[in-house]
């Protein structure tokens, strides 16, 4: 029978799978951060598209920041 966490049920997580959560995130947030960077570097007929790519690979630089942060809280 499947858990209802909004109804009392014990849906907590254990440090460990928080852990591997963020670790995988981390790791999915800096692939992310690699082909929007090497997009980017490839496209040379659109600038606008060029910065929009750099910005989303800012943006999961920050992201992978902030986990690797939380995840340091953890250890």
């Amino acid at each position: 029978m499947e858990q209802d966490c909004d109804r009392g049920a014990d849906c907590g997580m254990s440090a460990e799978s928080l852990k591997t959560l963020l670790s995988h995130s981390i790791e999915r947030e800096t692939d992310l951060l690699r082909d929007y960077t090497i997009a980017a570097e490839r496209i040379h007929d659109d600038d606008e598209l060029k910065d929009r790519l750099r910005n989303f690979a800012e943006g999961n630089a920050k992201r992978s920041k902030q986990l690797t942060d939380e995840l340091k809280k953890l250890k």
